[in-house]
């Protein structure tokens, strides 16, 4: 019959009535009733699925609610995998009269039941006469056996009515080689609570129930479970299983691990093996070749979790207006700090500062016509750099580019099987799936919630963790340990009471692509030795650290977006260690890198901005290389250092932060302010817990103190390089809110090589320095107030500096020490200015003031001005270029020389008239100009050992060395 006789809606309307059958063969009449057939997915194929005794929702039981793209395809998987238990049965058999001609062999049907038509009334009776794959069909009601039900040959066994109508009290020892159980309910019996084992052969499990009993699978046997419930305590045991397959079941109230998978996987294979494979490899490949954004395990991540927040500015200048607008638009010498009085410590304030600007008179820069040129000093390349731009920030890669990039992690997906949990749903119990042992598993596209723990991998087992939602934990989601190992990829890890991912004792898992978010604790927290690679993941919002690595952890934590954390970003403590590098780290409430108690890691390109606190903390007994990282954009300061702690700081971009863009405290900080006291509190509570719970620490008997299982701290610190100082070389520090520099400590000091430029408060300001602090070849630049404030009871040394165009004087010194052979050009008010009984000596420097005097000398001063050469900065300035108080009898005057071009009678400067022999300061070791960042750190150490030779002994003994800044 031709299809245009009736219209398409009254065809659908009488296809609808066809059974699967008459339906197939419909779709093979012609193209025109195969489209035909397809379109009624949303009718007559979805009433099929559903009407189907042997299987439940597509989706169930995760989203029951969501349907499936396609309920034919549904129905279409369905049927294949229900076929896998008699793959290997004979299909053809010879007949008795002629081979030429062959049949199927007949399957019988033996009805168990005490109905009419029933050819059996108990179990044991139909499995005794049944044959090689014949059907068992139970009829609704309830069976027992008193003694175990041994499977000799393969068979199917199934319950006709609904699921709950048939169920069996029984214990089943499967000794053939296949055998399938479809719509039954499976409870203990009085003496097992081992429902099934089975140690050789191959059992399908098709829409089962198992309440409170036990199923044991034992290598090279093989297990297929589709639809099935196990509840009320029931659990799945897998002992040296090379291949099985859990598909869309539910696990719900289990007293110890709803899945235990255990021992190493046997080399002997069963025939259904090779099946098996093929439906993993299936799976496996389509869930790496589509993006997660169209599959349904995304689905379940957009459905059951909260959505990414969005992450702050978006962009640099974005930010930079922000802070005009709080700072009123005032710029340059007449802007104030961004935060008053934070420089008015120690009875020291600018208020001298504005003083001396008042009797400057106008505010005028030197001619510009005899203005020495300086921009040809070596560290130019530093401010050529200091621009930061977002879209330098580093992508998150994707799981492909990730595995293409890492050939171990993509050997991990591609060979771990063992046993295989997809789609399943784990929930109100005490653990999900627990590997020991070298067992190996996979886990792809579940969900586990509310649950005491999600997995545990522990014992060298191995797993592959794909696409899974793991919430509302009581302890920690994720659990790994005593040389775990697997690959963790494209999961959502949210909301647990503990740490999202907890990694200790050898454990060396691969976590990539993961969404690590809203925990009550840390995101993840390595301990113990533990390892890992932490790769490409987002985490944010957790309570405490995004990372807390502690008692000799050891991660690499690379590429990752760690933000909006309600503590540090990255914290590093009890002897921590680790490579964490390109990362971004920003919006997170404390330090973006917190470093205490011994933590000692490798912080290396990372972008940490638009933090609530200080950028990077390195507090008491903290260590660590901070190299090459971009820092900007955080409400406190760029790097805030404690003076007890020794970290090496080496071509930091340090820029736009609304504090000091370097703080040099001491060991305690006597000022209470919003982002000293909020580190502080952190810290504590930080160091305290730090995301790992109690709970966690003393698990299974282990012991809390953790210096037994570590190695010592004397084989630890010699397996790095000796430090004795802290160091800090080829920074840029510009465009921060207050000071570039502040100083405030008791131990030595050495500030080396750094740009300091364009802040809004003094370039380098030392408020505190008992002991000798040492300013050596920096560029301090363009600074709103002036280039070096010293205050009194100081010792500090300048040496090889060059210190240019900053809004007040070059340097203010109230201290004692040198000014040694530096370059002070440019400055609004007087080049050098001593006061306040300072007792210093100003040898061989070249100085060009604007209004003020080159030198100035007030009366109390003591010490040597000698060899010094001053340029003239302005031709109508009536103030001397050296300046001595009349009543001054203790500061020494010798061999100075006065430069002005006005004697030499031309509107032309002299052509000595130059910064030249030596070429400006401070004179680069890199012509080239390539960052910092990428030294050598041995010729760095040898820079320190050099600088701190000739430093004064004396205050090491009874405390720690401070910080080198270089």
């Amino acid at each position: 019959m031709e299809m245009g006789a009736l219209p398409m809606e009254l065809w659908r309307l009488i296809l609808a009535y066809l059974p699967l059958p008459d339906l197939g063969r419909c779709c093979q009449v012609c193209r025109a009733w195969r489209e035909l057939v397809l379109s009624l997915d949303a009718t007559r194929w979805r009433q099929l699925c559903l009407g189907c005794l042997e299987c439940r929702h597509p989706n169930w039981p995760r989203l029951p609610n969501l349907e499936p793209p396609s309920w034919r395809e549904a129905l279409r998987q369905h049927s294949l995998a229900r076929r896998t238990w008699a793959q290997n049965v004979p299909e053809l058999q010879s007949s008795a009269c002629i081979t030429l001609f062959r049949r199927r062999k007949d399957r019988r049907v033996w009805r168990v039941g005490t109905g009419p038509g029933c050819d059996f009334e108990t179990l044991r009776g139909a499995l005794t006469v049944a044959g090689p794959y014949d059907r068992v069909a139970l009829q609704p009601g309830l069976y027992e056996e008193q003694a175990e039900v041994s499977l000799k040959v393969p068979v199917e066994i199934v319950g006709m009515g609904k699921l709950g109508d048939v169920a069996l009290l029984v214990s089943f020892d499967q000794q053939c080689p296949t055998a399938r159980l479809c719509n039954l309910v499976l409870m203990p019996a009085w003496f097992s609570p081992v429902v099934y084992k089975t140690s050789a052969g191959h059992v399908q499990l098709d829409n089962c129930n198992f309440e409170g009993a036990q199923m044991q699978v034992r290598g090279p046997g093989t297990c297929q479970a589709r639809f099935c419930s196990f509840a009320q305590g029931a659990s799945a045991h897998f002992l040296g299983v090379a291949l099985s397959l859990m598909d869309s079941c539910e696990f719900s109230g289990s007293d110890t691990a709803s899945v235990t998978v255990e021992g190493p996987p046997v080399t002997e294979r069963n025939w259904a093996c090779k099946h098996l494979a093929a439906l993993v490899k299936t799976m496996t490949t389509n869930s790496m070749a589509i993006t997660p954004t169209n599959t349904l395990k995304e689905g379940i991540v957009n459905t059951l979790s909260m959505a990414l927040p969005p992450v702050g500015p978006t962009s640099m200048e974005t930010w930079i207006s922000q802070e005009t607008e709080k700072v009123g638009g005032m710029t340059g010498g007449e802007g104030a700090l961004l935060h008053q009085g934070i420089v008015q410590e120690d009875g020291w304030s600018e208020g001298d500062l504005k003083k001396d600007d008042k009797e400057g008179g106008p505010t005028k820069r030197p001619d510009p016509t005899y203005t020495l040129s300086y921009e040809a000093h070596g560290l130019a390349h530093l401010w050529e750099h200091e621009d930061v731009s977002e879209a330098q920030e580093p992508m998150l890669r994707s799981l492909v580019e990730e595995l293409q990039a890492d050939a171990d992690a993509q050997m991990l997906v591609t060979t771990v099987h063992g046993c295989v949990l997809r789609h399943c749903l784990l929930r109100d119990g005490k653990g999900g799936v627990h590997m020991c042992n070298h067992a190996h598993a996979r886990l792809e596209a579940n969900v586990f919630t509310r649950l005491h723990y999600a997995v545990r991998c522990i014992q060298n087992a191995k797993m592959v963790m794909l696409g899974n939602e793991v919430s509302g934990c009581r302890a920690s989601g994720v659990f790994l340990r005593l040389s775990a190992q697997g690959v963790i990829a494209e999961n959502n890890i949210h909301s647990n009471a503990e740490a999202g991912l907890d990694i200790r004792k050898g454990a060396n898992p691969i976590i990539l692509c993961n969404r690590i978010h809203s925990g009550l604790r840390s995101g993840i927290v390595v301990l113990g030795n533990g390892k890992g690679l932490i790769r490409s993941n987002q985490i944010y919002g957790n309570k405490e650290a995004g990372v807390y690595i502690l008692f000799n952890g050891n991660p690499v934590v690379s590429g990752n977006h760690i933000f909006q954390g309600q503590a540090a970003g990255i914290a590093v403590n009890e002897n921590g260690r680790g490579l964490i590098t390109d990362n971004v780290i920003r919006e997170n409430q404390w330090g973006g890198a917190d470093i205490r108690r011994g933590g000692d890691p490798i912080l290396r390109n990372n972008f940490i901005c638009y933090g609530y606190s200080d950028g990077v903390v390195v507090g008491e007994r903290g260590r660590g290389l901070i190299e090459g990282n971009h820092i900007y954009g955080n409400n406190g300061c760029g790097v805030w250092v404690m003076s007890s702690s020794l970290p090496q700081l080496l071509g930091n971009y340090i820029t736009h932060n609304r504090m000091y863009g370097l703080a040099l405290f001491c060991r305690k900080d006597p000022e209470p302010g919003i982002g000293r006291e909020g580190v502080e509190r952190g810290a504590e509570r930080d160091g305290d817990r730090g995301g790992v719970g109690g709970e966690n620490l003393n698990e299974e008997g282990e012991l809390s103190v953790w210096e037994n299982d570590l190695e010592s701290e004397d084989e630890r610190v010699s397996a790095r390089r000796s430090i004795s100082v802290a160091l800090v070389e080829s920074n840029c520090m510009s465009h921060n809110g207050a000071e570039g520099v502040y100083v405030k400590t008791c131990e030595s000091v050495n500030i080396v090589g750094n740009m300091v430029g364009e802040n809004r408060g003094v370039g380098v300001a030392v408020l505190q320095s008992t002991q000798l602090t040492r300013l050596v070849a920096n560029c301090i630049r363009g600074n709103a107030h002036s280039g070096v404030t010293v205050a009194k009871e100081c010792r500090v040394e300048l040496r090889g500096n060059g210190v240019y165009d900053n809004g007040g004087h070059g340097v203010s010194y109230c201290g004692d020490g040198l000014i040694v052979e530096n370059d002070i050009v440019g400055n609004r008010c007087s080049g050098i200015r001593a006061t306040d009984s300072a007792d210093v000596k100003v040898l061989r420097n070249r100085v060009q003031a604007g209004l003020g005097c080159g030198i100035c000398i007030e009366e109390q001063v003591r010490g040597l001005v000698q060899d010094n050469l001053v340029f003239q900065g302005h031709l109508s300035s009536p103030t001397p270029q050296i300046q001595l108080d009349s009543q001054n009898l203790e500061c020494v005057l010798l061999n100075n020389t006065l430069l002005s071009p006005a004697l030499h009678g031309s509107s032309c400067p002299d052509p000595d008239w130059a910064l030249e022999n030596p070429p400006p300061r401070p004179h680069g070791n890199d012509s080239s100009g390539s960052s910092s960042s990428f030294h050598s750190t041995n010729l760095a150490i040898a820079v320190t050992t050099r600088i701190t030779a000739s430093v004064e002994s004396g205050c090491h003994n009874n405390g720690s060395i401070f910080c080198t800044v270089l």
